[in-house]
C-alpha cells in the first residue's frame, strides 16, 4: 500500500473504526446485543470509567494556568457550549419536525443531546496550535467544559427534555453520573502527578485503549438496534436526513461564532481559540454519557446518529481551516 494511503488510514482510523462497527454490528448483532456472550451491560460501565479515568490521566492542567485570567474568552466559549447551543437545539427540536414529518423520536432527542455536550479537548487544543492561536486558552476552555459537562449535560437534557414531557428523576442519574465518571476522571487527575512523564510518553496508546472502548460501545448500541428491526422501521433515507441537519447546524454554529467573535474585538489568537473550541463536540465523552442518561435501549443508536456524523464533519471542516490559518499567520 503507498505510503499517502497509509498516513491517510492512520489519521482516519478511529473514524473507520466506527464505521467498522456500525457494519459489524448489522452483521453479527448477537454478541453485542442486550444478554450477549459479550456482556456489554458490565463492560460498557467499565469501559466508561476506564474512558473518563484515562482523560483525567492525561489532562495537562499544569498548562492552563496561564490562560486563566481571560474571561472574555472563556465566557464566549462556555456561553457557546452551555448557552447558544443548547437554545439552537431546541429550536431545531421545534422546527425540524416541520421540515421532516415522522422525524423518529430518537433523532430528536439525539440532536438535542449533541447541542449540549461539551467541547474537545485533544482536537481543540491541535487544531487551535496548528492555526497559530492562543494553544493555552483553548486548553483552559476545553477542560473546563468537559469538567463542567459531567453535571451541566445531564442537567440540560433533563430541562430540555422536560419542556416535552420527556423528563426523568435528575437525582438517580447524577448519582450514576458521578460514580462512573466524575470520581475516575478526578482519580486520573489526582494520579497524573505521580505518572505524568510515564502517561506523556505514551498518550497515543492511552488515545487508542479510549477510542477502542468508545468502538465497541457504538458496536453494542447499533447491535440493540439491529435485534429491534430499528432501521427495518424507518428505513435508510434517515441517515441522509439526519447528515444534512448536522451540516446545517455545524454552518450555523460557525458563522455566529465569527460573528460573535468579530462583535468581542477578541484578537486573531483568541478568536481562533474561541473559534475551534465554541463549534467542537466531543464524543468520547458524548458516547458514555448517552448510555448513562438514556439506557442501553433501541432508541440509542438514534440518539447517537447526530454526534457520529458531527464528529467526522468538524474534524473534516475544522482540519481544512487549521492548516489554513496557519500558512496565513506564516
Amino acid at each position: 500500500m503507498p505510503v499517502a494511503k497509509v498516513h491517510w488510514v492512520r489519521s482516519n482510523g478511529f473514524i473507520l473504526a466506527l464505521l467498522g462497527a456500525v457494519m459489524v454490528a448489522f452483521l453479527i448483532p448477537d454478541p453485542g446485543a442486550r444478554d450477549g456472550f459479550l456482556h456489554p451491560d458490565l463492560i460498557n460501565n467499565f469501559g466508561i470509567a476506564l474512558i473518563l479515568f484515562l482523560q483525567g490521566l492525561t489532562l495537562a492542567f499544569e498548562k492552563i494556568k496561564s490562560s486563566a485570567g481571560n474571561w472574555k474568552l472563556h465566557g464566549i466559549i462556555q456561553s457557546f457550549t452551555f448557552v447558544i447551543f443548547p437554545i439552537v437545539g431546541m429550536l431545531f427540536h421545534l422546527v425540524v419536525p416541520m421540515l421532516w414529518p415522522g422525524e423518529p423520536e430518537g433523532i430528536r432527542k439525539g440532536f438535542l443531546f449533541l447541542c449540549v455536550l461539551p467541547s474537545t479537548v485533544s482536537t481543540s487544543v491541535v487544531l487551535t496550535a496548528a492555526a497559530k492561536g492562543n494553544t493555552p486558552g483553548a486548553l483552559f476552555n476545553a477542560a473546563l467544559s468537559n469538567i463542567m459537562g459531567v453535571f451541566i449535560t445531564p442537567i440540560l437534557v433533563q430541562i430540555l427534555m422536560k419542556s416535552t414531557g420527556q423528563s426523568t428523576p435528575i437525582g438517580p442519574l447524577l448519582f450514576k453520573i458521578v460514580l462512573l465518571t466524575l470520581l475516575p476522571f478526578f482519580t486520573g487527575m489526582v494520579l497524573r502527578r505521580f505518572v505524568k512523564s510515564w502517561v506523556d510518553e505514551r498518550k497515543i496508546w492511552v488515545a487508542r485503549i479510549s477510542n477502542s472502548v468508545i468502538v465497541f460501545i457504538v458496536y453494542c448500541a447499533f447491535c440493540d438496534s439491529v435485534m429491534e428491526k430499528i432501521w427495518q422501521k424507518h428505513g435508510p433515507a434517515i441517515t441522509g436526513l439526519v447528515l444534512l441537519f448536522v451540516v446545517l447546524l455545524f454552518s450555523g454554529i460557525s458563522v455566529l461564532v465569527g460573528m460573535i467573535c468579530k462583535l468581542s474585538g477578541l484578537n486573531r489568537e483568541d478568536s481562533i481559540a474561541a473559534y475551534f473550541c465554541s463549534v467542537k463536540k466531543t464524543l468520547a465523552m458524548g458516547v458514555p454519557l448517552a448510555i448513562l442518561i438514556f439506557g442501553k435501549g433501541g432508541e440509542l443508536p438514534l440518539i447517537l446518529l447526530p454526534i457520529m456524523f458531527y464528529h467526522p464533519l468538524q474534524l473534516l471542516v475544522n482540519g481544512i481551516l487549521a492548516n489554513r490559518w496557519g500558512n496565513e499567520a506564516r
